[in-house]
């Protein structure tokens, strides 16, 4: 081809020998032979789009890649892969392993998301090069789809509207998106295509006379004020015209913008400096047409969210003929066209973030010199795009795993995920994934998820769900230890506090006293050291009231010698309850002075009894209780259980 250098036409000539090599016999719809699909793409990669050698080159390895003579076997792709990287620079087969992996992705036509698909292209186009050939290979297929039968003319169009046409936009490839549209249209609604095409050509003598009008007067007076600028003008394509038509429900002949003058002012980036000239073109304008001051759009003293900064506004001619008129500088320009701003954002066709960068690279690869090198950093991977069973695509954060996915198709299934086959090999729920992956989750009613869970969970949704799922298994831990150790604490007749709780769960490091709720209910603590810190802690008490006063003795208390009758309610003497113990009302007691508290009724069998009667005989006094009912009259004085 035209312009390649001597060892670039090698590589050229070898690639296409292998191709003709590889689709001998191969033969498209219309019966001509395939090897035209493969070179008209080429064509198009050099001399429209203006892409050199290696482009060529990997689009005819690509397509020789695919066919193969014995039933295209897999073995038989790797066998030719591999004999061409020792053949073939290395970016070169890079190129081809990227247009392999976009070959094999099967859409799924029904609710397909072409937002998604668009990424999954992309991902797969580490080298910008790979996503242009594809347009470059839709545009020949859309070019001869009339070539193809009816079902597959339908799902192409589809794919097209839905996955090219915006990547087309994106890229600023307008010429090629433009031309995309216009066949989509023409196959989709046919009648209508002919009747815009009839019409745009009907009325092409009087915009060339309009255009002749237009330009003259103005060009006149924006030449007298000394401005420097360049004048595009341009008619709506078919599509657009059409589109324009469906949205507001209009016929052809009031559509607005159907011719659209568009002022690009030379001058300094300065901002007060453009925003005067933009005002003077735009008065220039308005005093020679008469402006419609309802679609005047101010987007520079007040630009969009997006930066877009332009003047727009529609003026009608002497003739009364609407045109559009957009008014910007070139840094307006260019910052519409290439930067954050760029056309496809403000038309409603989204961009994200991750791409847009590297998509400006591969615009401004395209407008490089012919002898210019370029090198574009690779396209940042943020996220994964991963295929279940049945075709469906799904899209998770880069360094997901089988759980993730899990959790991405249902949280009761990442729940009680047990592992996956991938790609038709068994593998665990820590296994991460990669884009291009057909993931089948393998589950279990049985399993439960564990704080381990957490480390390889990368998605916020998975470790929402793990994190919820463990905090309600640690309440019902919980709750069933709260009131194990209720059940103990009343037959050990011993109280606990809070401050006891927090205590306990402090010195035996819980976070919390859930925590250590939770670890009694789950067996972890052994309620039995509950108990035996409330024995040492109630003997602790008495030691040191005892230390206090070693002395004292039991008529200290102003209590004599002898046996004390009190009611169940032990009111009306200075006797108290021991909370060791908790005697109630025909239990076995007897009483034992204290320091301060007066004197304190334990049960026959407290545990503190023996101790007690062993150290402090002197403070020990009989008591029993007083005899309820007839029993009372009768001057009963049983000292056991209750008459």
């Amino acid at each position: 081809m035209a312009g390649f250098e001597e060892s670039e036409r090698r590589l050229v000539l070898s690639a296409w020998e292998a191709a003709e090599e590889s689709l001998q016999g191969k033969m498209r719809s219309n019966n001509h032979p395939f090897i035209e699909h493969p070179l008209a793409v080429a064509r198009i990669l050099r001399l429209e789009m203006g892409l050199r050698a290696d482009a060529v080159v990997a689009t005819l390895l690509h397509e020789a890649n695919r066919f193969q003579t014995d039933n295209a076997s897999e073995l038989n792709h790797t066998a030719l892969l591999e004999s061409f990287r020792a053949e073939y620079p290395r970016d070169i087969i890079a190129i081809v392993e990227g247009l392999n992996n976009i070959s094999n992705v099967q859409l799924q036509e029904a609710n397909l998301d072409g937002a998604r698909y668009r990424k999954l292209l992309i991902s797969y186009s580490t080298d910008p090069r790979v996503i242009l050939i594809k347009l470059a290979d839709r545009l020949e297929v859309m070019r001869s789809i009339d070539i193809l039968p009816p079902a597959k003319r339908t799902k192409k169009l589809m794919e097209t509207m839905l996955l090219y046409i915006p990547l087309a936009h994106q890229l600023g490839l307008y010429r090629v998106k433009s031309e995309l549209e216009d066949i989509f249209i023409r196959y989709t609604e046919p009648e209508r295509y002919k009747e815009i095409v009839k019409k745009i050509k009907d009325t092409e003598p009087q915009r060339e006379a309009l255009v002749r009008s237009f330009i003259n007067p103005l060009r006149d007076k924006l030449d007298r004020e000394g401005i420097r600028y360049t004048l595009k003008a341009r008619t709506k394509s078919p599509y657009s015209i059409w589109k324009k038509m469906q949205a507001q429900g209009i016929g052809f002949e009031k559509v607005y913008d159907l011719f659209a003058m568009r002022f690009i002012i030379d001058c300094e980036p300065v901002h007060e400096l453009e925003e005067a000239l933009c005002w003077k073109v735009y008065s220039l304008v308005t005093e020679e047409y008469e402006p419609d001051t309802s679609r005047l759009r101010d987007w520079i003293s007040k630009p969009r969210d997006n930066g877009y900064e332009s003047l727009h506004t529609t003026v009608k001619t002497a003739e009364g003929m609407p045109v559009e008129v957009q008014i910007r500088t070139t840094r307006m320009d260019y910052v519409a066209e290439q930067g954050g701003a760029a056309h496809w954002s403000y038309k409603g066709v989204a961009s994200h973030d991750s791409l847009t960068g590297w998509l400006n690279q591969v615009r401004n690869m395209m407008k490089r010199n012919e002898d210019e090198r370029y090198e574009i950093a690779p396209l940042p991977i943020a996220e994964l795009l991963v295929y279940t069973p049945t075709g469906d695509l799904r899209q998770l954060h880069a360094g997901s795993t089988v759980l993730d996915f899990a959790f991405e198709i249902h949280s009761n299934l990442g729940l009680r995920c047990t592992g996956a086959r991938v790609n038709g090999k068994m593998c665990s729920i820590r296994e991460k994934l990669h884009t291009g992956d057909v993931v089948e989750i393998i589950s279990s009613k049985n399993q439960k998820p564990t704080a381990d869970w957490l480390n390889f969970a990368v998605s916020s949704k998975a470790r929402s769900k793990i994190k919820q799922k463990l905090k309600e298994e640690e309440n019902a831990r919980a709750a069933v230890g709260k009131e194990l150790l209720a059940r103990r604490l009343k037959n050990w007749k011993l109280v606990i506090t809070d401050s006891d709780l927090h205590y306990l769960a402090k010195s035996h490091r819980y976070r919390s006293q859930n925590d250590m709720f939770g670890a009694i209910g789950s067996g972890q603590f052994d309620v039995m050291e509950i108990k035996d810190y409330l024995l040492r802690k109630l003997q602790e008490a008495d030691q040191r009231e005892l230390a206090s006063a070693p002395e004292v003795k039991a008529a200290s208390t102003g209590v004599t010698s002898g046996e004390f009758i009190v009611d169940r309610k032990l009111k009306g003497v200075e006797l108290k309850p021991a909370k060791c113990c908790s005697p109630r009302y025909g239990d076995p007691i007897f009483g034992f002075v204290t320091i301060r508290d007066g004197i304190k009724i334990h049960r026959d069998d407290c545990p503190n009894a023996s101790r007690l009667k062993e150290n402090y005989p002197y403070r020990m006094i009989e008591i029993r209780w007083k005899p309820k009912g007839k029993d009372a009259e009768k001057g009963d004085t049983n000292t056991g259980s209750e008459g």
